[in-house]
């Protein structure tokens, strides 16, 4: 299915759906556009509610932090479970 952004009467919709402008924690993204002078973003219609658990997937500015042990390896979240359930 391909995309499609649409214009009137100072409303922008992509796909059919509104385009609300992004918010504070969105800038810095690679994927802001500029569109009737309304800064959106590229991908997703309603930024806000991308940031409303935590960050945004489509983030580009945005760097997520792997955990590590002491050794400084990264640490695989499923084995970490299965080895915290036998005590190890």
């Amino acid at each position: 299915m391909e995309s499609t952004t649409t214009s009137t009467n100072n409303e922008i919709f992509f796909n059919g759906v509104p385009c609300q402008e992004i918010i504070d924690k969105c800038e810095g993204c690679g994927r802001i556009i500029v569109q009737a002078e309304k800064k959106l973003c590229s991908v997703y219609p309603m930024p806000a509610a991308k940031w409303r658990k935590g960050l945004c997937n489509f983030a580009t500015h945005v760097k997520v932090e792997v955990a590590k042990d002491e050794k400084g390896k990264k640490v695989n979240p499923l084995k970490a479970a299965k080895r915290a359930a036998r005590g190890g």
